[in-house]
């Protein structure tokens, strides 16, 4: 069924957290490595998106939670699978592979979900993170004019990710998370780039994230400059996710259901993060935050970020089962 359509109908459920499940396994070193991995020369523990390679049972069983729990599209183990981001642990060579690996994995899950029940196809988004720099701003405050990374750089490690994410199954691609918005459209570039080479055709979500009351993205945009930077490529939705919690998330909600003539997606944390950076929000609490902006009509897909388990996703998606989507601004 294709997605378009499916959104129109309901409220889609995104996944919840990766790195949150993860640790719930307490991966050690020796996890990370495997045995392919024993003589590298570069620490790997906190890689988690070599665990596809290492660990693929961890992280099959982490889709499988987030799709019994409810979810309609879950994202692949791939947020610092690019080669600027890999090249922390001296593992640039290893993007195409990370990607290709994790979307296959992803996508075995999701297909197996699908032929039990034909009606509620579940989908796997590509999820493409924002690297470890930023291509607006820079890393040191007495050079205002230095870039760590150049647009043309992004663009290439982007590539290699998307092309990696498709060839390994990939239903959409999600740019998420961004706090850059030229690295994202350094990633859009990359992606229009490729599917153009391929003739093919591949719905592209896009999620922002407001860093702080301010409202802004830590390169400076309102919601509403972000959404416009964005909407020159044809998109299946632009939304908002991390940073903050569902309640602090809602007016920038606002802006982009009022704004857009695209779907509209979120999936904020666990609520803010307690003294020791830990997410205390119940699934309960959470879902009761979420349903203000399911009955304003505001959403189109819900999900999780930080903090968020099975659980929450499983209370999310029955707040979700009663009310409509939101209906896209008809462009003048």
């Amino acid at each position: 069924m294709d997605i378009q359509q499916l959104l129109s109908e309901r409220i889609l459920i995104i996944d919840g957290a990766m790195g949150t499940m993860i640790q719930r396994h307490k991966p050690e070193e020796s996890d990370f490595r495997g045995e392919r991995f024993a003589n590298h020369s570069h620490p790997l523990k906190g890689n988690n998106d070599l665990l596809t390679i290492t660990r693929p049972d961890i992280i099959r069983e982490i889709h499988r939670q987030y799709l019994e729990a409810g979810a309609d599209i879950i994202e692949t183990n791939t947020f610092s699978s690019t080669s600027i981001a890999q090249a922390d642990y001296g593992l640039e060579a290893l993007a195409y592979e990370l990607n290709f690996e994790a979307a296959k994995l992803a996508k075995e899950e999701t297909s197996s979900f699908t032929a039990k029940d034909p009606s509620r196809p579940r989908f796997v988004a590509g999820a493409l993170g924002p690297t470890n720099k930023t291509a607006s701003l820079s890393p040191d405050v007495n050079n205002p004019g230095y870039r760590a990374v150049t647009f043309d750089d992004l663009r290439i490690a982007y590539r290699e990710q998307v092309r990696g994410l498709l060839d390994g199954g990939a239903d959409i691609l999600l740019v998420e998370t961004i706090f850059d918005t030229l690295n994202a459209k350094a990633a859009l570039f990359a992606i229009q780039e490729l599917l153009e080479e391929r003739g093919a055709t591949v719905p592209i979500m896009v999620s922002g994230t407001i860093t702080d009351a301010s409202g802004r993205t830590l390169s400076g945009q309102t919601t509403e400059a972000f959404l416009i930077s964005v909407s020159h490529v044809p998109l299946l939705s632009v939304g908002l996710n991390c940073a903050l919690g569902a309640a602090q998330l809602r007016p920038y909600l606002q802006v982009l259901s009022e704004k857009s003539e695209f779907f509209t997606s979120a999936y904020p944390n666990a609520g803010l993060p307690n003294a020791f950076g830990q997410y205390d929000q119940t699934p309960d609490e959470m879902a009761a935050q979420i349903e203000v902006f399911l009955k304003d009509g505001f959403i189109n897909m819900i999900g999780g970020c930080c903090g968020t388990t099975p659980d929450h996703i499983r209370a999310i998606a029955k707040v979700a089962a009663n009310y409509s989507p939101r209906k896209p601004v008809v462009a003048a």
